[in-house]
């Protein structure tokens, strides 16, 4: 991982006196330092577990709180003051991150909970579920926490163009009036969680940057939280391609609901291939959301379970027409 921006002195502690109670704390982990590279070698649990503390260590010092000797012990011990919104999580009320007017957005149901755990102890984490769990939007509100305590520069929003049935090529306009109602649903999870005035600015100075995946080809994304929604709708060409363009210090979460695949004709959607074989990769984690974590109205739930269970039963007439 990459410590960008913060003076390793003041992480590291003079002679690497706070690096030294890091590694006595995990000491079935290898941490080696050489400026603002720290690399963390050992078991999956362990080392996501170091890699927590360093990252609330980083916090810290950006939110300028003191990060003294006696601070860090603490902190090993989990004992370290958290700031007000970790706090609020901590006691149960589950915030996230507060948007518009101070408005708490939380994690309502035990996946969307998981799925910010899982965010902050991996760099890239895939939430597959339907219609309605709230992955994409939990998802941008732990960007836009990401954002707020200075742990990355820039958010990247992105899907893929795909037309779900409907053909928008001969709507009126310029590209950016074409490719929009793709991506309208991550506008509309921005304005519930920024003011517009603020949210003008970031998108103006391209702080936040919502685009189609086509725009991602041939760039490096660093310094940011960056979230593919929709994936589903992505050839296993164009998975590859968006995970390679990860840069060093990147969080990623990669959204995706495999029962509503648009892709056109026979083609299979690269979230499978992606799922299955990058499952074993430490710092990627995978977590499936399921109909009991819909937060939209209460009939979504029940019309998506009887879909799956339709399908089902087609499933098995299908396999019983073979034989």
């Amino acid at each position: 991982m990459t410590i960008d921006g913060i003076d390793p002195v003041e992480l590291y502690g003079q002679n690497n006196s706070k690096l030294k109670l890091l590694k006595k704390a995990f000491p079935d982990v290898t941490i080696t330092s050489r400026g603002e590279n720290l690399k963390l070698t050992g078991s999956k649990s362990s080392t996501q577990q170091a890699k927590a503390k360093v990252e609330r260590m980083v916090n810290m010092i950006r939110q300028n709180e003191d990060l003294s000797e006696q601070s860090v012990i603490a902190l090993l011990n989990q004992n370290a003051q958290l700031n007000d919104e970790e706090e609020q999580f901590k006691k149960g009320s589950n915030v996230i991150v507060y948007g518009k007017n101070g408005k708490p957005i939380k994690a309502k149901t035990r996946n969307q909970k998981k799925l910010v755990q899982l965010s902050e102890m991996n760099d890239v984490v895939f939430a597959i579920g339907p219609a309605g769990t709230g992955k994409t939007y939990t998802a941008v509100a732990l960007a836009v926490k990401a954002l707020k305590n200075r742990l990355v520069k820039k958010i990247i929003l992105t899907r893929p163009a795909v037309e779900a049935g409907e053909s928008l090529g001969f709507l009126p306009g310029d590209l950016k009036d074409k490719v929009d109602p793709y991506l309208r649903p991550l506008y509309d999870a921005l304005d519930d969680l920024i003011q517009a005035e603020k949210l003008d600015y970031f998108m103006t100075n391209r702080v936040i940057e919502v685009a189609p995946l086509a725009f991602m080809r041939g760039r490096t994304l660093d310094n940011a939280f960056i979230i593919l929604d929709e994936a589903q709708n992505c050839t296993t060409t164009q998975i590859k391609m968006f995970l390679t363009r990860l840069g060093p210090s990147a969080k990623c979460i990669i959204t995706g609901d495999l029962s509503q695949i648009d892709l056109p004709g026979h083609q299979k959607s690269g979230l499978y291939r992606a799922l299955d074989i990058l499952s074993d990769i430490d710092g990627i984690a995978s977590l499936r959301l399921s109909p009991e974590d819909v937060v939209r109205h209460r009939l979504v739930k029940e019309i998506i379970l009887k879909y799956d269970e339709d399908d089902q039963k087609r499933n098995r007439r299908f396999k019983s027409e073979e034989e």
